[in-house]
């Protein structure tokens, strides 16, 4: 062979090199984000949860993908939005918002890896068979929003001694809301108190519920938990401020809008944990061999200076057990 030739092959082969090396590396992972509630109000917990894809090295749009789906409230999209994933063959599916997100991932597939985030008993409800050991292709995260719904009850009872007449807001839509329901009824014998219980499922349901309310003359309200109040939560707030209810809710973010109490497990951090667990799968950990974690936080939050609207006087007992106090 002559020198030329032989260069000539040698640089020939070397172009080639990187076409081989493209050809060779590992697709980018896609993680399918499927949400009961919508985009707008939901961007801390997407920020959490890709905090924790940051801790175990996963950036978006760097070295993995986030493919969303937002059912904004209505449930029914569900099912839909879930088998929208499955066949974008992503790499695993985040079912977030809830229990029948999860349900409609897991109806969708038993092969691709799923982590849920989820506020009632994933046992109870079905998403798993056990939380230490949950089997198949499904772990993931329990907020407990629903299972502290007799313990709202409670905090408000605290702040409202006197309060016997109490409305609780839920949606029928949500396969939790029954079971909260009766967590409430059973707290409310047990205290003495009285229910005035409505529902709504619809923005327009939401106003005429709370006037309802209002005729009947409540002294205090529940509001339970459920996604679509959380993605119309200032929709609620306000109204609880025009009709001058005092109300108790599941997540800090009512507070923070202006609600007046707080009681439950701190969202973002459920979200954060969710992420990680999505990091730890991706690097070839089996979702049946994670245990579903559970909140090690729980907090309170009082907005005083909705208290004062009110017309409230919170008792420093109260206040002292306060994991945050809005002035």
């Amino acid at each position: 062979m002559k020198r030329r030739e032989f260069i000539t092959l040698i640089g020939g082969g070397t172009a080639a090199w990187p076409v081989v090396a493209r050809a060779q590396r590992p697709a980018m992972p896609i993680i399918g984000f499927l949400s009961s509630e919508s985009p707008s109000q939901f961007g801390d917990m997407v920020g959490a949860f890709r905090q924790g894809l940051n801790e175990l090295g996963f950036v978006e749009h760097r070295n993995v993908g986030i493919e969303y789906r937002w059912a904004e409230g209505q449930y029914d999209r569900l099912p839909a939005l879930a088998a929208e994933l499955v066949g974008q063959r992503v790499s695993l599916i985040a079912a977030t918002g809830g229990t029948l997100a999860a349900h409609a991932v897991k109806g969708a597939t038993t092969s691709i890896p799923i982590v849920f985030v989820a506020g009632d008993d994933p046992v109870r409800t079905g998403i798993v068979d056990r939380l230490n050991r949950p089997g198949g292709n499904i772990t993931g995260v329990m907020i407990m929003t629903t299972m502290l719904a007799a313990k709202r009850l409670e905090v408000l009872r605290d702040l409202l001694p006197k309060a016997t007449n109490i409305g609780v807001l839920f949606n029928p839509a949500n396969r939790t809301a029954a079971d909260q329901v009766k967590d409430i009824q059973a707290a409310a014998s047990t205290l003495g108190q009285t229910l005035k219980i409505v529902e709504a499922t619809t923005e327009r349901e939401i106003e005429s519920s709370f006037a309802t309310l209002a005729a009947q003359r409540i002294d205090a309200l529940i509001v339970g938990t459920d996604p679509f109040f959380n993605s119309r939560r200032q929709q609620i707030v306000a109204l609880a401020a025009r009709y001058a209810m005092p109300a108790n809710y599941a997540l800090r973010e009512y507070a923070t809008a202006g609600g007046l109490i707080s009681y439950g497990s701190r969202r973002s951090e459920a979200y954060r944990q969710a992420g990680v667990y999505t990091g730890q799968i991706l690097k070839g950990e089996k979702p049946a061999d994670m245990p579903v974690l559970q909140p090690t936080i729980l907090e309170l939050v009082i907005n005083l200076k909705t208290a004062k609207a009110l017309g409230l006087t919170v008792p420093p007992t109260l206040i002292s057990r306060a994991d945050e106090v809005i002035e």
